[in-house]
């Protein structure tokens, strides 16, 4: 079983590879505009690799809003 703060680091770490900028657990990524439509497809696919979870496309906004809360939805759903 996968720590907390090791799930936020990884989703970090995918998020970071595709945005390529540095982001904390609460920073805002589709708000803020760092998570553009394209950007948040690359993401939803490298997090449904590496987590084995899948996001339905009409929630990826409300699970991209932070790495906190895709944090929180790979925990209930992986």
């Amino acid at each position: 079983m996968i720590t907390e703060q090791a799930m936020h680091d990884r989703l970090a770490e995918i998020v970071e590879s595709i945005i390529l900028k540095k982001v904390t657990a609460d920073t805002p990524l589709i708000e803020s505009g760092l998570v553009d439509s394209l950007s948040a497809v690359d993401i939803t696919l490298a997090v449904e690799s590496a987590f084995g979870c899948s996001i339905p496309a009409p929630e990826i906004a409300e699970h991209l809003q932070s790495v906190r809360t895709l944090a929180d939805y790979v925990a209930a759903h992986a």
